[in-house]
């Protein structure tokens, strides 16, 4: 059984899919920190990405990080005074089981965000 990574973004401020959100995912290389770009993709009208952002042998054991351009995304929605209260939000977590199904959705408002390991 292969393994996939995945992600969606929930704008909880108005309560619906954040369509059109630059995602940038990098590989974080534990001992030195580098991180090494591997695809930068944006959210559909759904919130999510149009297919899995790793999959099959391109999804392995390591540390990840994803970046969501979240200030870009609620600029073009409100007015906001500038600069955001959040601009880029950095998740990096670790993947232990590359046969794994591993999901990261964003909760995010201008103010505040969450995250979790979905299913």
């Amino acid at each position: 059984m292969s393994g996939k990574l995945s992600t969606h973004v929930l704008d909880t401020a108005h309560g619906c899919p954040a369509a059109n959100v630059a995602i940038a995912l990098w590989q974080i290389d534990p001992q030195s920190g580098k991180r090494t770009h591997l695809k930068s993709t944006h959210t559909n009208s759904d919130g999510r990405t149009d297919s899995p952002l790793l999959m099959d042998d391109e999804f392995q054991v390591g540390v990840y990080e994803l970046v969501f351009a979240i200030g870009e995304y609620f600029s073009q929605l409100e007015n906001l005074p500038h600069p955001s209260f959040l601009a880029d939000i950095p998740l990096r977590f670790g993947v232990a089981d590359a046969t794994a199904h591993y999901h990261v959705p964003l909760l995010v408002s201008p103010w505040a965000y969450s995250t979790y390991k979905g299913s």
